[in-house]
């Protein structure tokens, strides 16, 4: 029942957007790569920090809750 909204037409443009989307990304990102590397310098330690931080914090509650 549910292969039977998948026609030929859809399946042909849902290819056909995946393959345009994923093409504009990768020209996007190599358009400014430049300012990834200016204004994201340490952008990856931080984002671990923060989730680190979130994740320490919500085993401390479900510690000390009893949950």
């Amino acid at each position: 029942m549910f292969l039977a909204f998948f026609t030929t037409g859809r399946i042909i443009f849902m290819i056909f957007f995946i393959v345009a989307f994923i093409s504009l990304m990768i020209y996007s990102y190599k358009k400014d790569v430049k300012n990834h590397k200016r204004y994201y310098q340490n952008s990856g330690k931080k984002v671990l920090l923060y989730g680190g931080l979130i994740v320490l914090i919500f085993m401390a509650i479900r510690f000390f809750t009893g949950h």
